[in-house]
């Protein structure tokens, strides 16, 4: 707190904090967010994300018509209902684009390719975000594997919205610069008129992939029979030691022996070689 010149606290050190916010923000309401979104979704907000989270919450305190943080916050404690929702949606984070890091489509189109008497394959895209990344991994498998094959594809976040956007398939064409121009033509519609400039995904492209809301570290995830393939890419940096130790042992249990588990360039699980081997560059090889 800085003093004026008749070595007084100043008044506006002391508003400082607040100057030009819409509602009063507090170090005691950080650390209430902060340990909610754990609670709820095992993302560890570090102390730089001060203006991200007032940002983002912001936005759900108008919707919601509350006067304050503490207000907001003291509401959603008490309910169990779609508010949550939303709460989780304002503080994840989509970061998308297709085929990104483009080298684990190439390792996955080889593994597809490696089995040529398996007829049926079971893949798992857990971070769908808006959809580029699981319709990169649907194209890829039909140009490996051709239209006779059966390919499950399970798209999942924990974002509903970013889902919602995801299975619509709609994206703009100026985005599109990572899909080669056979592939567009192939696997999208594009848009005419007052759509000029966008693209669809076709129906039949759409209709292998299933999107469903999956909370990662809650233990109630709706899956049956193992994957052969799992994409888990830039999701556990957001998870401390522990948590992503819990995901990983999940992922184990839901993914066939040999299955291969892809992840971000950033993730790095090399003190988990009990469940996962390193097959290469941020891929993994269930045990």
């Amino acid at each position: 707190m800085a003093l004026n010149q008749s070595g007084q606290f100043s008044q506006n050190a002391i508003d400082s904090d607040t100057q030009g916010r819409e509602f009063a923000w507090t170090d005691s309401d950080f650390d209430r967010v902060q340990a909610l979104i754990y609670d709820r979704a095992g993302i560890s907000l570090h102390d730089g994300k001060h203006a991200m989270v007032y940002s983002r919450l912001s936005r759900r305190l108008r919707e919601t018509g509350h006067k304050s943080f503490r207000e907001y916050l003291t509401w959603l404690e008490s309910d169990d209902g779609s508010e949550w929702q939303e709460f989780v949606n304002a503080l994840t984070t989509n970061l998308t684009s297709f085929f990104r890091e483009q080298h684990h489509f190439h390792i996955f189109r080889d593994h597809l390719k490696s089995s040529p008497g398996k007829v049926s394959w079971r893949v798992w895209c857990s971070a769908a975000s808006t959809g580029e990344e699981p319709y990169s991994i649907a194209m890829t498998a039909l140009e490996a594997l051709g239209q006779g094959m059966h390919i499950s594809l399970t798209a999942s976040d924990i974002d509903s919205k970013v889902l919602a956007t995801a299975a619509q398939g709609v994206y703009r064409l100026e985005n599109m610069k990572n899909v080669s121009e056979s592939q567009l033509q192939l696997f999208f519609l594009r848009g005419k008129g007052a759509n000029q400039g966008m693209v669809r995904v076709k129906t039949e492209l759409q209709q292998m992939i299933d999107f469903v809301i999956v909370n990662l570290v809650r233990d109630d995830w709706p899956f049956r029979e193992p994957f052969d393939v799992v994409f888990c890419r830039n999701v556990m940096i957001y998870f401390d030691g522990p948590t992503q130790r819990k995901v990983l042992e999940r992922i184990h249990r839901v993914m066939a022996p040999g299955g291969l588990l892809f992840v971000g360039h950033a993730e790095n699980f090399s003190e988990s070689r009990d469940i996962f081997v390193l097959k290469g560059k941020t891929v993994y090889e269930r045990r």
